[in-house]
């Protein structure tokens, strides 16, 4: 069974092209390294909640919108193995590289996890 890395972030909603723009070289790099896809959705109906929400979870301000993310592998080894090449000091691409790519959010607010499906159909 596939495995899956989420992420949920707040972005600032004029920078909604930039964010489309790294997704887009930053998303590359996780298909070389064998993910299956990566999802990168817009916050279109993202409801406050009376004890939490997506919202509240990023500390997301009026003039940012939620991204809710993941990023499918064929299994955990492949993330694992993916993972740890992109991380590792030897790696060196520009398309993650900060400085050539810059995120167009505040990353101390993302939130992210890796989950193994228990249910699929």
């Amino acid at each position: 069974m596939s495995y899956i890395d989420g992420f949920v972030m707040a972005v600032p909603t004029a920078n909604k092209q930039k964010f489309i723009d790294h997704a887009e070289r930053c998303d590359s790099v996780f298909i070389e390294f064998g993910a299956t896809r990566v999802i990168e959705c817009w916050g279109d109906d993202v409801p406050n909640g009376q004890q939490t929400d997506f919202r509240k979870a990023v500390g997301a301000t009026d003039d940012e919108t939620v991204v809710f993310s993941w990023i499918e592998w064929p299994d955990k080894a492949t993330r694992d193995a993916g993972m740890s090449k992109m991380m590792s000091e030897d790696f060196n691409d520009e398309r993650i590289d900060p400085k050539k790519n810059p995120m167009p959010f505040d990353a101390k607010r993302l939130i992210y996890g890796g989950f193994a499906p228990i249910v699929e159909f």
